[in-house]
C-alpha cells in the first residue's frame, strides 16, 4: 500500500529486582558512565523464549544474579522512531518482580559499566527514565503490602 508508514512491533522483558536489608527494600539497577545512565534490566526475546524466560536470562545477565520470578508488576508501552531508517516503532515492556536465589552483581555482563543495589528511594531519584521509575514504584509498593501481610 503506497503511502503507508511502515511500523515494526517490538517485546522486551525484564525485571524489578528486590531485597530487604535491615527492614529497607533495595533494588537493583543497571549503570552506563558515558554518558551517565540508570535503568532496570531487561533485553529481547531469544527464538522461541516466553516472556518469562527472556526476563529471567536477561535480568541474570545483565545484574550477574539468579532470580526467581514473584509476580508480573506491570508494563511500559511507548512509540519512538528507529533514527537509522524513520522506521516507527511500538515497543511493550513486560516487568516481573524478582527475588534473588543467587549469583552477585560483580558478574554482571559487559552491557553495563555497573550494577548496584540501592534504596527504593535512591532508585526513584536516580532512574534516568520516568517508566522505569513507575515500575519500580509499583514493584516497592507491591513488596511492602507483601511483608505487612506476612
Amino acid at each position: 500500500m503506497a503511502g503507508r508508514e511502515k511500523i515494526e512491533h517490538h517485546m522486551s522483558a525484564g525485571g524489578v529486582v528486590y531485597r530487604t536489608n535491615g527492614g529497607i527494600i533495595e533494588t537493583v539497577l543497571c549503570g552506563r558512565n558515558t554518558p551517565r545512565k540508570w535503568s532496570l534490566p531487561k533485553g529481547t526475546p531469544d527464538v522461541g523464549e516466553t516472556v518469562e524466560e527472556t526476563a529471567l536470562r536477561e535480568v541474570t545477565e545483565e545484574t550477574g544474579l539468579e532470580v526467581e520470578i514473584q509476580e508480573p508488576i506491570g508494563d511500559i508501552i511507548y512509540w519512538f522512531v528507529r533514527p537509522t531508517d524513520g522506521v516507527r516503532c511500538h515497543k511493550v515492556v513486560h516487568y516481573f518482580l524478582m527475588r534473588p536465589t543467587g549469583g552477585a552483581t560483580d558478574n554482571h555482563d559487559h552491557e553495563f559499566d555497573e550494577v548496584r543495589w540501592f534504596t527504593g528511594e535512591e532508585a526513584l531519584r536516580i532512574l534516568n527514565y520516568a517508566n522505569d521509575a513507575t515500575i519500580v514504584e509499583k514493584a516497592l509498593t507491591r513488596v511492602s503490602e507483601v511483608s505487612s501481610i506476612g
